[in-house]
């Protein structure tokens, strides 16, 4: 199974390089017709510019004339004046200093049309961005085999169809979470430990969400179940400080020609990540930056 070259894709996505992240990245065609395209909305200019298209899907960035992201009732409009010439497409919102933008994706559901956008800003590292994306990857097979505009718009779904949280989102999370603050040992602040335990849970849904992207070690789905079960089997509550922590702090947080045998054997497969997500957190280091000692029982 292809699979997205995340350090490329950061690379790109960090640098606003949307037209060589679709193109050179997802697999995308170039756009035919790259020319800029200005239009007015109630008095305001707004220049699309087509980047990248694929079996009639269109993907475009957007920018306004004051230079700023419009506000969300403008990208209503803009998004119901593109759709008029091409049905299926992404628009991209940039502000000319290129530091945010906004990607917007139309889901059309019971002849009703609901926007799906994702904010991204300049500085972040761009990993839960990538996570979103990697479902508009295409590869060479399915472009030589004809792919057709609904199969785009399925991939458009699956990557960008991100519903907003709900409250039964956050309600699982806060059961899970005090479940989770239980089982963890040698943080002797409560303050502390309720953070960290914070720090673990989005470590832990991010992985999640590479595996389900099928990111890690070859495309595994079940990757942590796996590794869970198999720590089990060697010896109890050892999840933690036997697998986790290699997985963490030598698997994302550095190349592979810097991790240790052990490591490469116990984690398998995983792309070096170059964020701070599995950096040390400050609670993992005391104060002289030596690791300390914290259990979780899992």
């Amino acid at each position: 199974m292809l699979q997205l070259n995340i350090e490329n894709a950061r690379q790109f996505i960090q640098a606003f390089e949307f037209k060589t992240l679709f193109v050179e990245e997802l697999g995308w065609e170039n756009a035919k017709n790259k020319k800029p395209v200005p239009f007015l909305i109630k008095d305001k200019v707004f220049t699309r510019t087509a980047i990248a298209e694929l079996s009639g899907a269109m993907v475009f960035e957007v920018t306004a004339s004051d230079s700023h992201i419009p506000a969300s009732d403008f990208r209503d409009l803009v998004s119901k004046e593109i759709q008029k010439l091409h049905f299926e497409h992404i628009l991209i919102f940039v502000d000319q200093a290129r530091s945010q933008c906004i990607w917007r994706w139309l889901k059309k559901q019971d002849k009703k049309t609901y926007a799906r956008e994702h904010l991204f800003a300049s500085g972040q590292t761009g990993d839960a961005f990538i996570a979103k994306i990697a479902g508009l990857l295409v590869d060479l097979g399915e472009i030589e085999n004809n792919i057709t505009i609904v199969d785009v718009a399925r991939k458009m779904r699956t990557a960008l169809d991100v519903e907003k949280v709900t409250r039964k989102f956050f309600k699982d999370y806060q059961t899970y979470y005090i479940d989770f603050l239980k089982l963890i040992e040698g943080i002797e602040s409560e303050a502390d430990r309720k953070w960290y335990a914070s720090v673990l849970l989005n470590r832990l849904m991010f992985i999640y969400f590479l595996q389900k992207k099928f990111f890690l070690a070859g495309g595994n789905g079940d990757y942590l179940a796996d590794k869970l079960k198999a720590s089990k089997q060697r010896d109890k509550d050892q999840f933690y400080s036997h697998f986790l922590q290699h997985l963490f702090f030598e698997g994302f947080a550095k190349p592979e020609k810097e991790r240790s045998e052990e490591t490469k054997e116990l984690i398998g497969e995983i792309r070096y990540l170059n964020g701070g997500l599995f950096l040390h957190h400050k609670i993992e280091l005391n104060e002289k930056g030596n690791t300390i000692l914290i259990i979780i029982n899992i």
